[in-house]
């Protein structure tokens, strides 16, 4: 940073009113300020947000494709789209950020979680119409630049984008003191993807006799945290480093609650290569009710059987604490399942080992009946 002090002495000022000699500008004719104030004095260090820069160089070239273009610095990311690929590249977009769950990675002084986060509430929903995530931009604000919490944030959006196969391509920090306070900050990401356009999931795609696969939540994901903050944190006086011992591994709330969000990207680009697909459903806000409507066709409906699963343990303890109904706590949370794809009867079974065979916890909740484009929610959840 520059600062620029009062000048003064013999020589080439002029004389002022009152005798005194008056500090000039070079060539403005105007009087100079006896002090000139920086950017730094505003609050913004040019410097640390260099730092924070350096410090994320080696985690993102490890999200690198071999599309990728240039390296970090420039004004925009390139990325070549091999055209050959594909006959009719349709290109996919979007936008998400992770929420008031901050709010907890910033009370635990924890942030190297909360990208992966970012990165799974984009690229999820951009494997949902069957597009293959290519490259990620994020946006970091925040009240203060401090490179090393800036580089924990930005290695976790890196180890996202590894775990989804996509670029981290580039980004921006931006420093907002007097908006946000020194320790808080907001994060947002855009994604965007590609899928041949005859490949595109679509609801049209879905027949009556298709079966419903649920993959399992890692927990709460990144929804419904206002919620979970006033019944836990608020009315609920919990502490964040208190032991659950139903979480098990001695696992503590604030633990629990920045779990990070599961990626499904990979695993659902291999299940649409491996078997006939119509639909995926992304569950986030809006539960699972909300987001599987989604993918519905208006002359049939998806019957999903909540005694095929049994919820985590955080959904009981929120729902219990907070005495909330059952038709709230659907229509907030996922419940334990992160994922829907709608698949053919016939594939059924080839979908779900395709599924296990990577790690992912599936199965069958449900199918898809005559009715008008609803989603029916039967059966209850195993409970203890």
């Amino acid at each position: 940073m520059t600062h620029v002090s009062e000048r003064s002495g013999a020589g080439s000022s002029p004389t002022g009113a009152n005798g005194d000699r008056q500090p000039w500008t070079a060539g403005t004719g105007r009087p100079a300020r006896k002090r000139s104030v920086s950017y730094a004095d505003a609050g913004v260090s040019i410097e640390a947000g260099d730092r924070a820069v350096e410090l994320l160089k080696s985690k993102v070239k490890q999200t690198r494709r071999p599309e990728v273009m240039g390296d970090l610095g420039g004004f925009a990311g390139l990325f070549r789209l091999d055209t050959k690929k594909y006959k009719n590249p349709i290109l996919a977009s979007s936008t998400d950020g992770v929420g008031t769950k901050l709010v907890i990675a910033q009370q635990m002084d924890i942030h190297d979680t909360v990208g992966i986060d970012l990165v799974a509430m984009v690229v999820d929903d951009l494997v949902a119409c069957g597009a293959e995530p290519l490259f990620l931009l994020d946006y970091i604000a925040t009240g203060e630049v401090v490179p090393d919490k800036v580089a924990e944030i930005g290695a976790g959006i890196a180890d996202g984008c590894r775990y989804a196969g996509c670029a981290l391509l580039g980004g921006e920090t931006a420093e907002h003191p007097g908006v946000l306070r020194p320790d808080e900050y907001d994060i947002s990401a855009t994604g965007v993807g590609v899928v041949e356009e005859s490949d595109i999931l679509s609801p049209e795609r879905v027949e009556v006799g298709d079966v419903v696969i649920a993959m399992r939540s890692s927990g709460l994901h990144s929804n419904g945290y206002s919620l979970v903050r006033h019944v836990l944190l608020g009315a609920g006086r919990m502490r964040l480093d208190v032991v659950i011992d139903d979480f098990g591994r001695q696992r503590t709330l604030g633990e629990e609650l920045l779990t990070p969000t599961k990626i499904y990207a990979q695993d659902c680009l291999k299940l649409i290569a491996e078997a006939e697909v119509r639909s995926i459903a992304h569950v986030t806000g809006g539960g699972i009710p909300g987001n599987l409507v989604r993918v519905l066709p208006e002359h049939v409906d998806a019957v999903v059987n909540r005694s095929t699963w049994k919820p985590q343990p955080i959904f009981d303890l929120i729902q219990s604490k907070g005495r909330i109904e059952d038709p709230e706590m659907e229509a907030t949370f996922n419940m334990g399942v992160g994922m829907f794809a709608i698949v053919s009867a016939e594939d059924a079974d080839r979908a779900l080992a395709t599924l296990t065979g990577r790690g992912v916890d599936a199965w069958q909740a449900g199918e898809i009946i005559e009715g008008s484009g609803n989603v029916q929610m039967i059966g209850q959840h195993t409970r203890g």
